[in-house]
């Protein structure tokens, strides 16, 4: 779940697990759905996303980082055991739980896309449903205090990727858990950065080993 700071507009859906490609993922529709980019998004130390949590220099992961690069906006995780550093959310989490999840606890679903559906139906609820103390929605408020403040959305979502350091074999091929990629012969023995994407992670090795558009490479002394 995420939530804008001003309006406290939220956004929620559900994944399988919190893996490093459903976390990024999240990151990506949630953008999309709130159509902007804010300048700092401040997430919990999930290890997904987080390598070394610290107040003054976090550790974040290489392909949350790249991610973040993709969007121009800044990660600052907020310090463990320290709700307030993300009071919004954590008071959204309660909300959503009593408003979201108690309205669809009686509920089956058959798959992922099926309860996000239901969940999207019960965020609109959420959303529209003008607030006593101020008088307008969530939706009102975003739409004339935050939106123009978001930045716009790149034309192309981001594509997850994997990073790994990698040392090219003598018959310039790297490997990737099971698979083997070209790369050019003055590489041989050179430590290069291999960054593989979810599409050709999945290929079969045979179709994956001369695949001309196999991952990126670069040596690992690049800046």
């Amino acid at each position: 779940m995420a939530v804008l700071g001003a309006s406290s507009f939220p956004y929620a859906e559900a994944t399988w697990i919190q893996t490093l490609p459903d976390w990024i993922g999240s990151h990506v529709r949630m953008f999309r759905f709130f159509h902007g980019v804010p300048r700092l998004v401040v997430p919990d130390n999930l290890k997904s996303g987080v390598s070394r949590a610290s107040f003054y220099d976090p550790e974040i992961n290489r392909s949350y980082g790249m991610m973040a690069s993709h969007y121009g906006v800044g990660v600052l995780p907020a310090r463990p055991r320290k709700p307030r550093d993300k009071s919004k959310v954590e008071n959204g989490v309660r909300f959503v739980q009593s408003c979201i999840l108690g309205r669809l606890r009686n509920q089956t679903f058959f798959s992922l896309a099926e309860a996000n559906a239901a969940i999207r139906q019960a965020l609109d609820r959420i959303n529209d449903h003008v607030m006593r103390r101020l008088g307008v929605s969530r939706r009102q408020l975003f739409e004339s205090v935050e939106r123009a403040a978001l930045a716009s959305v790149p034309s192309k979502d981001y594509e997850f990727a994997e990073w790994r350091l990698a040392r090219v074999s003598t018959d310039y091929h790297v490997e990737f858990k099971t698979f083997f990629y070209s790369v050019p012969h003055s590489l041989i023995r050179q430590q290069v950065d291999l960054r593989a994407t979810a599409r050709d992670r999945d290929l079969p090795p045979r179709q994956a080993h001369c695949r001309p558009s196999a991952p990126l490479w670069r040596p690992s002394s690049w800046d």
